[in-house]
């Protein structure tokens, strides 16, 4: 991964949608936060945000009515925290970097900027048949 600290713990689920869904997440990372107690409670909880959201996105629409199988691998270095979800669904037509919130009114569309809003970078990249979405964030001294 891209991070410039010493990582410290590299911690990796894969799941398939269906059956799975966005809950075996949830417990991945209740695993990940009991195993890395350094990285801090806002730190945690961004990330958690980050990762659910682009979990959720992932098995929504990648899956676009059919299976995805996915790869979470989430690097925990001592200065940041990384997040790569691969997915082999169909390819994402968004623009990361121009996501911004919908009006009040919007039912979606949101998931992106909230993801902007929490981390220092977000790339999405595909890559042949692989859909690859990143998360990065900077954490702070405990």
């Amino acid at each position: 991964m891209g991070l410039t600290g010493a990582v410290v713990g590299e911690h990796r689920l894969d799941f398939a949608s269906p059956p799975d869904d966005v809950s075996s997440v949830h417990d991945f990372l209740s695993d990940v936060w009991t195993a890395e107690p350094a990285v801090g409670v806002e730190d945690r909880m961004a990330l958690e945000l980050a990762i659910v959201e682009l979990a959720s996105n992932v098995i929504e629409h990648a899956a676009a009515g059919g299976q995805v199988t996915c790869s979470l691998t989430l690097a925990v270095a001592s200065d940041a925290l990384e997040a790569r979800i691969t997915d082999d669904g169909q390819p994402a037509s968004v623009d990361v970097a121009g996501a911004t919130l919908p009006d009040d009114m919007a039912e979606g569309g949101r998931g992106l900027a909230l993801v902007q809003m929490v981390v220092d970078e977000l790339r999405y990249d595909r890559l042949g048949d692989e859909n690859r979405w990143t998360v990065r964030k900077a954490t702070r001294a405990v």
